[in-house]
């Protein structure tokens, strides 16, 4: 088996995609756990839902559990598909990496980065062990790919405060890095 870390700025589609995927699998009777962090409480706490309208309940992880307190019977799906998956910590990721190795699919969403172009500490760690890395692109205002999920609040960019600040389109907007950096909004 293996770990996928699908990867894209916000508005790239990550969550429909993951959403189609976990049907897909189902269709084909295979058993599959949705998971998503406690830090994405958007759409409330077990539900992950696309911005077209696709939903489904889901595990939700605290930062400092185990993934396998929060899915009982862990061992029993064939695929764990996990939405916002910047947001796992570390010792999360490497838990996954775990179940990989002993025969479950593994498949990560999420952004690389954040507003000011770090890793986050989930993207960080599934880069450096997942088998399959696959950005999913998506296009700057400009034309140019965007890279950047760049902060906004009225028309102006913010480039300091804290890393993890939720939000969708109210507050975010997907850039290249050209227009990040002249504060182009």
């Amino acid at each position: 088996m293996k770990m996928y870390f699908y990867y894209g700025v916000m508005g790239s589609s990550k969550t429909a995609t993951a959403l189609m995927k976990k049907f897909s699998f189902e269709e084909r009777n295979r058993k599959v756990a949705l998971l998503k962090p406690s830090a994405d409480n958007r759409d409330g706490k077990i539900i992950v839902k696309s911005r077209v309208g696709l939903s489904s309940e889901a595990f939700t992880v605290e930062p400092t559990l185990r993934i396998s307190d929060v899915i009982k019977n862990i061992n029993d799906y064939d695929i764990i598909i996990v939405d916002e998956a910047q947001f796992l910590s570390a010792d999360q990721v490497d838990e996954l990496r775990k179940l990989v190795d002993s025969g479950t699919m593994v498949m990560c969403y999420g952004l690389k980065t954040d507003y000011m172009g770090h890793l986050f500490e989930g993207s960080k760690r599934l880069i450096e062990v997942a088998d399959s890395i696959r950005e999913i692109q998506s296009m700057c205002k400009c034309g140019r790919k965007a890279i950047i999920n760049a902060r906004y609040q009225g028309n102006k960019l913010i480039y300091t405060g804290k890393q993890i600040d939720i939000g969708g389109n109210d507050k975010y907007i997907a850039l290249c890095y050209q227009c990040w950096k002249k504060g182009t909004l």
